[in-house]
């Protein structure tokens, strides 16, 4: 049985012993990392979260804690009290390798089966282990860093915004569901038979509530839940900074954030973020980067040929430019010596963001190599190369088509060639901007009408107004979004404050009178009584934790994750129920027949 306490005080982490405490006896408690016997002497390294210390016990330290200490093998929790020595092998590597701990006394509190993983950093293991293990993974010293990171940067947060005047208030979690994006998550009420609760997918609604309420600065850090398809970085709930001013226009809402990310990159990593950051339209993003989360730690910006080629015998380029789209392209630098089946690849890669195909020109030593180039005319050809600003040994990449299709597609290609030939060459690199100026609504040709491009509570810029009726999709938004090395880090928006706007908003969305105040009703009442202009932004902590801990796996940076398929392996969640809890919310599950696949 595993001994207790019974009065036992840690008197100082591992991690902490330095030479200044030489001759000092202290009382050390945590998990046994690796032990060595060396016949009269048995050293266990002792790990807790702050780092790793040598204990050494022998015959003539102690005879009863000596033998004792023959029963304990690795991830034991045990107690040691001795007294702190210098090291007669010193070790360099360990911050507290000048000193070990000669051990006098010894409790073991727990024994330790042995490890399905390895407690050590850098681990290589399934990452379904990982998580059905997920207590011991935690366990390791890279892991418990980055939780450190993450208790550090939401102090440092919370300190800043708390000297901005912002206030931390709490918003609900079980509340109405308004679908408009993501699925909610529904939570059955028993009181309510029939009805339900949802899970909130940002609490955006309440946060402009308390705008209206009059305590001008809101803030928290909250979870969130949407009940979508993962990719590679989505979690079902996630972590939001979320934040909601009074009496501001955007210039204030961005000014203020770019504060709060200096002063967190400066205390979490003691990282300089130069201010301003830099500002950049969305037009201006899609155009150049073929995104509005552009990654600018490389050049290679998409150039447009249209005018160039405008009067070419190529048909593909005819073809996209008489309905209305562009011809566009990139230019490799080096990227001559490419082989033909590699510039297929690249080819095809296009091709899954709807591309037709992808034409391209080599500038090899001996002379210009392209399939395109007998529709050309050498004055086109030439004009195209100086429009690139392309020179020997460069390849240019071509797609022509809708812009939509150009810009995914060439800003996917741009991203996979920095890749293939490692163009970004400061991997610590911190590239922030502002993308602002995004098109407010966004038209969906199945659903025959248009989608708001952020919420319907999204303003649109003063000068834009006159065309809500008349062309919609003209207008943009106050709405900005902070990115950081092609990551989209947070994003806001000036809000609708004015009650007859926010109607024409929802027109324009299509929304019948009847159903906006069925969905926003209390919204829309609440407008009723003063509101103010108000804005906000809400920042991803999870993606924020995971530039400042250095990973990209965003399971890194939360304790209890889900899988790819939104399963705990830890839990096994989600599961089934007792029939009595169901019988009790009056709900009947319909099973659902496995779709044969194609």
């Amino acid at each position: 049985m595993g001994e207790a306490l019974n009065g036992t005080k840690r008197t100082i982490m591992c991690g902490e012993l330095r030479e200044e405490h030489i001759g000092q006896k202290v009382t050390v408690m945590g998990w046994v990392q690796r032990r060595r016997n060396l016949g009269g002497l048995e050293f266990v390294d002792l790990r807790d979260r702050t780092g790793i210390l040598q204990v050494v016990f022998g015959d003539a330290i102690n005879k009863d804690a000596f033998e004792k200490s023959n029963k304990i093998r690795p991830e034991y929790c045990i107690a040691v009290t001795g007294e702190i020595v210098k090291r007669e092998s010193v070790n360099p590597n360990m911050p507290t390798g000048m000193v070990e701990l000669k051990g006098e006394e010894l409790k073991i509190f727990s024994a330790s089966e042995t490890p399905p993983i390895y407690i050590k950093e850098d681990l290589d293991a399934a990452e379904n282990i990982r998580l059905k293990y997920r207590y011991l993974d935690l366990r390791r010293p890279d892991m418990q860093n980055i939780f450190m990171i993450r208790h550090r940067t939401t102090k440092s947060i919370r300190d800043y915004l708390d000297k901005h005047g912002f206030l931390e208030i709490e918003t609900p979690m079980l509340t109405k569901s308004t679908p408009e994006g993501a699925r909610d998550y529904l939570v059955p009420s028993r009181n309510y038979p029939g009805m339900f609760y949802a899970l909130p997918q940002s609490p955006q609604l309440f946060k402009q509530l308390l705008m209206v309420s009059g305590f001008d600065r809101y803030f928290q850090i909250v979870k969130c839940f949407r009940d979508e398809d993962l990719r590679a970085n989505r979690q079902p709930e996630f972590t939001q900074v979320d934040l909601e001013m009074s009496f501001v226009e955007q210039d204030d809402v961005m000014e203020l954030n770019e504060g709060l990310i200096k002063h967190v990159f400066k205390e979490v990593l003691n990282h300089d973020v130069k201010l301003p950051i830099k500002r950049m339209t969305f037009k201006e993003a899609m155009e150049k980067y073929g995104s509005d989360k552009p990654d600018l730690r490389f050049g290679m910006e998409i150039t447009d040929l249209s005018q160039e080629v405008k009067n070419c015998e190529f048909k593909v380029f005819n073809d996209a430019l008489a309905n209305g789209g562009s011809v566009r392209a990139l230019a490799l630098k080096g990227g001559a010596t490419m082989g033909r089946k590699d510039i297929d690849r690249l080819g095809e890669f296009v091709k899954t963001f709807k591309a037709k195909g992808l034409a391209w020109i080599q500038l090899k030593e001996e002379g210009v190599k392209s399939p395109i180039a007998k529709f050309l005319k050498e004055e086109e050809l030439e004009a195209i190369i100086n429009k690139m600003g392309a020179e020997t040994g460069d390849l240019i990449l071509i797609v022509a088509d809708r812009n939509s299709v150009v810009f995914q597609s060439l800003g996917q290609l741009r991203l996979e060639l920095a890749k293939k030939f490692d163009l970004v060459k400061d991997k610590n690199e911190f590239n922030f901007t502002w993308i602002t100026e995004f098109p407010l609504l966004e038209y969906d040709e199945e659903a025959g009408r248009y989608f708001a491009a952020h919420h319907p509570f999204t303003c649109p810029m003063d000068e834009d107004l006159e065309f809500l009726d008349s062309d919609p999709g003209r207008v943009r938004a106050k709405a900005y979004d902070l990115v950081l090395n092609g990551e989209e880090l947070g994003g806001g928006s000036i809000r609708i404050h004015d009650t007859k706007l926010q109607e024409k908003m929802f027109e324009v969305l299509g929304f019948s009178d009847e159903s906006a105040w069925e969905r926003f009703g209390f919204l829309l009442e609440a407008f009723k009584f003063g509101p103010p202009p108000h804005g906000g932004l809400a920042f991803g902590l999870d993606r924020m934790i995971m530039f400042l801990a250095g990973t990209e796996n965003i399971k890194d940076v939360i304790a209890f994750p889900k899988n790819q398929n939104a399963f705990c392996y830890l839990t096994e969640a989600p599961n089934i129920v007792d029939a009595e809890q169901l019988e009790e919310l009056g709900i009947s599950v319909i099973k659902k027949e496995n779709k044969e696949e194609d």
